[in-house]
């Protein structure tokens, strides 16, 4: 595990920045909300407010947090990368105190205000791990050990988990809370959908006349390949090639500036594409 003090110490800058902005957003939307987040941080919460109404004990969030986050970090140092689990690490550790040690502050009690904003400032948050290269931990682990791993499908699986977080909270605390706490998911789900595309596929059709010096422009910007077959122009009747290729989200503006670059008269056509099957080169986690 080599370590690039100049590339890393921006990751660790970054993290450390995520992590202030998880842990201000659990003392002000989620606590004046009584929110319930998705995966270990909205359970964590959950075994806090069981314990205070049903045993009076003021648990704090960090050894909960920490305790159950603690076999997903193992999976993530044995099978998934080690320098990214330091960094989620490092997220979780500093969340989790900065949880307990910054005091409750209410922006505003309106409970819609509080659920978008507070999706917002979340998704926000996960973006900014994301983008560095990190995780904010829990559930995380998990499903990019099954989906990259076993080539299982983890959608279902944390939605179901969450879906029981909230079950259990509608039932103990009332069901707005946990309806709210829907409201809050969905905003933070979409903000991370707008400013993370990494996850995201999109499929480029070029037509062009050069199409191995395309295939090979967009292998060398994204490490993606390519299939080419014959296409025939409907009013000219030229003959030339169409490349196909399947490339992340977070490349797409590369891709088309080295397809420009080697054939400025390609035509190219770019989708969203919700599901594929087979292989896809995803760098490995480091």
């Amino acid at each position: 595990m080599n370590w690039n003090w100049k590339t890393d110490g921006k990751r660790v800058a970054g993290v450390l920045l995520a992590a202030a902005l998880m842990a201000l957003n659990m003392k002000t939307f989620v606590h004046a909300g009584d929110l319930y987040p998705g995966g270990v941080t909205g359970l964590t919460v959950l075994i806090q407010r069981l314990a205070d109404k049903y045993w009076g004990l003021q648990l704090p969030y960090s050894p909960i947090s920490l305790l159950l986050n603690a076999f997903p970090v193992y999976v993530g140092f044995r099978f998934v990368g080690k320098k990214f689990t330091l960094l989620s690490l490092l997220v979780i550790v500093v969340s989790s105190f900065l949880t307990d040690l910054i005091p409750a502050y209410v922006i505003t009690y309106d409970p819609l205000l509080i659920a978008v904003f507070g999706g917002i400032l979340s998704g926000a948050a996960v973006s900014l791990c994301l983008y560095f290269d990190a995780t904010s931990g829990g559930t995380d682990f998990i499903a990019i050990y099954l989906s990259q791993k076993r080539g299982v499908e983890t959608w279902n699986m944390v939605l179901g988990f969450n879906v029981i977080i909230l079950s259990v909270a509608g039932f103990f605390f009332g069901w707005d809370k946990a309806l709210y706490s829907i409201i809050f998911q969905y905003v933070s789900t979409q903000t991370l959908h707008t400013l993370y595309r990494s996850y995201q596929k999109q499929t480029l059709f070029v037509i062009t006349k050069n199409a191995q010096a395309v295939c090979d422009a967009i292998h060398i910007a994204c490490h993606h390949g390519a299939t080419i077959s014959d296409a025939i122009g409907s009013y000219t009747h030229d003959n030339y090639k169409m490349v196909y290729s399947v490339i992340s989200g977070a490349d797409v503006k590369i891709a088309l500036q080295a397809v420009k670059d080697v054939d400025p008269d390609a035509f190219v056509n770019s989708i969203h594409s919700s599901e594929i099957r087979g292989n896809f080169y995803m760098r490995p986690k480091d």
